[in-house]
């Protein structure tokens, strides 16, 4: 197991950071992002969606209420060129029960070729797989946190 430990202090400087990891992630992966109600989750999230070239920063947003985003690659330009991943951003927040998160189909989803970014996942480890990357964040300040990065 690898890990780091990154200090950002706006909410711009956690975007850039995602879009950063998202370098490094693989074509395949599921990513818990673990962390306090306003602790960032969201704002890595649109960072790492940026990153991969499936949608802009102000296009990302909680799925607290719908549970799934799906980000499919933007176009290039003006030819049929597609760069980036697809994306699933899923909340398990509103969540109380295995059962309910069963009925996601998480399963399907993590059987894709995506990068599956999670908020809330840890409330359910028995439903995450073992290979999985883990984004812990902590605020330390109004604006700043403490943002550690764990590959299993």
């Amino acid at each position: 197991m690898k890990s780091r430990i990154y200090h950002t202090e706006t909410e711009d400087e956690t975007i850039a950071l995602g879009e950063k990891l998202a370098a490094e992630l693989p074509a395949t992966v599921v990513v818990l992002l673990i962390g306090q109600l306003g602790a960032g989750k969201t704002a890595l999230a649109k960072g790492i969606v940026k990153g991969l070239g499936a949608a802009r920063p102000d296009d990302v947003s909680s799925p607290t209420f719908t549970l799934i985003h799906e980000y499919r690659p933007l176009p290039r330009g003006r030819g049929s060129e597609v760069a980036g991943a697809v994306v699933y951003h899923i909340d398990l927040y509103r969540l109380d029960t295995a059962a309910q998160v069963a009925t996601l189909g998480l399963d399907e989803i993590f059987d894709r070729r995506a990068v599956v970014l999670i908020e809330w996942g840890e409330r359910f480890p028995e439903l995450m797989p073992e290979n999985r990357i883990e984004i812990r964040l902590r605020t330390t300040g109004e604006f700043s946190r403490e943002i550690a990065v764990q590959w299993s």
